[in-house]
């Protein structure tokens, strides 16, 4: 399409800066689309995106930047979130909406949920940004990552916060407070978490069973009350409300019977009797 008389590069660059449309370019300067990206490229202005405007907001540099909050999204992202094949759109799953609420909180994102329907009955927030969605494949976190989900590389200092995310995501926690598990069907995350797991000294196990579709599903349990409250003194420590609250009150039951200390020089948690809970029973 040849450009009108009298249209220069400045005009064109006038009317970019505006916010005008590209349509209403198209029809003031008799350019194509691409001629005037290409014109404003040449001068060194970043181009908007082709399509409609962001409909809503989010913070798309939130996995770009490590600290306890995105570490326990990113947590919850890998075991119940969910990466659309198709098109820049990620979900969150949770039956609890205030978690839900918090994620769209800590990403400065709109509360977006999903339509219910037939077989959809979980709450279900959506957000679309090809940069976070950019962000999360480098992580190892794919569309199709069920079975491929690798451990994502996690500063040590985040670990807890991650693994409490991974926890509110896929994590069962038995009523009485004994036994924990994670399920996934990738075998390396798996893995990976058994071995933070024995990292933290907890005594922790995997266990493979089938689904009914014939594949395999990989548990990673802690079973016994020292390590359970060795666990959730970790995963829990500054913790206020980054948590599912109903879980955080089964594994931290047994709390007050013990202490949990974190010795610098060995790099370890240790465990022992707290006395002065023990005094104050008898």
């Amino acid at each position: 399409m040849p450009r009108k008389p009298n249209i220069c590069d400045e005009d064109i660059i006038h009317m970019y800066n505006q916010g005008m449309s590209y349509k209403s370019m198209i029809e003031q300067t008799g350019l194509s689309e691409r001629a005037i990206r290409n014109v404003v490229k040449k001068h060194g202005i970043n181009t908007r995106p082709i399509g409609q405007p962001r409909k809503h907001k989010v913070n798309e540099d939130f996995f770009k930047f490590w600290n306890d909050k995105m570490a326990w999204v990113l947590g919850i992202f890998v075991t119940d979130g969910h990466i659309n094949k198709s098109t820049h759109s990620i979900y969150f799953s949770q039956k609890d909406e205030r978690i839900l609420k918090l994620i769209a909180t800590y990403m400065e994102a709109d509360y977006v949920l999903m339509p219910f329907g037939k077989t959809k009955t979980t709450p279900t927030i959506i957000m679309n940004s090809k940069e976070i969605k950019k962000d999360l494949e480098q992580m190892g976190i794919t569309p199709n990552k069920s079975l491929t989900l690798k451990f994502p590389h996690v500063p040590e200092q985040y670990l807890p916060s991650f693994i409490r995310g991974v926890i509110d995501g896929d994590g069962w926690v038995q009523d009485r407070g004994y036994v924990m598990n994670v399920t996934t069907g990738s075998k390396g995350f798996a893995e990976s978490l058994h071995e933070v797991f024995q990292t933290w000294e907890l005594k922790s196990e995997i266990t493979v069973e089938k689904s009914q579709k014939g594949t395999d599903i990989y548990r990673t349990w802690i079973k016994g009350k020292q390590s359970i409250i060795k666990l959730a003194e970790i995963i829990y420590l500054n913790c206020v409300e980054s948590c599912n609250y109903s879980k955080k009150e089964r594994l931290t039951q047994w709390v007050k019977e013990m202490e949990v200390i974190y010795n610098v020089e060995a790099n370890k948690w240790t465990i022992s009797s707290n006395s002065r809970y023990n005094k104050s029973r008898i």
